[in-house]
């Protein structure tokens, strides 16, 4: 585990990140049907102790700053509410899993379409292969829009190290930065974003929902 980890929203600028966090890019993987159906690692970067990265998606080294949001103007306002993640999600309960949902948190990632779709999977958990699957949708949703539960009320999540993936659909699309292993994020005005194992930062500028990612980048 990378000590004092910490990833820092400097106004109108990139995200300072600190304590040596591996950076990675990752593609998503269809399956036969053109469904999501996992991550592939493409390349690693050299580790570094500190880093900037690109927030306003202009800069011509990303995903490293090179300080386009100057030039540009960048306005990088935090609209996220910042509100807990519990807060106000939707359930849906089978008899093997619990499900929540969290919409306004989808980057269109689209693991969960694949199958039955995991609304259907966890609602039908205790049919062959569909409490598995449904897990396995979960685990892949990056923003973390979707969490599935044990029969003991417990998050079922896959135990990710710290890092952050630049990640890609598998047209060569670019999508947002997928934060995992709850790490620390900081506002510019220094109060701390809800620490979860899965989150996704924009990296296009674009986001109405600033620091997190909204899908706006589908929309450039």
């Amino acid at each position: 585990m990378v000590k004092n980890a910490k990833i820092k929203v400097t106004k109108n600028g990139p995200y300072i990140v600190a304590g040596g966090i591996p950076l990675l890019r990752m593609v998503i993987e269809s399956d036969s049907y053109g469904d999501p159906l996992r991550w592939r690692i493409v390349q690693r970067y050299p580790l570094r102790e500190n880093y900037s990265l690109c927030r306003c998606g202009k800069s011509k080294n990303r995903p490293y700053c090179d300080g386009a949001h100057i030039k540009q103007r960048f306005n990088g306002n935090e609209t996220a509410n910042n509100e807990l993640y519990l807060k106000n999600v939707k359930e849906y309960i089978g008899p093997e899993l619990k499900l929540t949902d969290k919409p306004e948190l989808c980057v269109g990632a689209a693991f969960c379409v694949r199958d039955a779709g995991i609304w259907n999977l966890t609602v039908n958990s205790d049919m062959p292969g569909f409490k598995e699957m449904a897990i396995e949708e979960a685990a892949n949703c990056p923003s973390g829009r979707l969490v599935v539960w044990d029969s003991e009320g417990k998050p079922i999540e896959t135990d990710y190290e710290f890092s952050i993936v630049i990640s890609e659909h598998e047209d060569g699309s670019p999508g947002p930065l997928w934060v995992r292993g709850g790490i620390e994020i900081e506002s510019s005005d220094g109060s701390i974003y809800e620490k979860r194992n899965r989150v996704t930062l924009c990296n296009c500028g674009v986001s109405r929902n600033k620091p997190l990612c909204d899908a706006s980048h589908f929309d450039k």
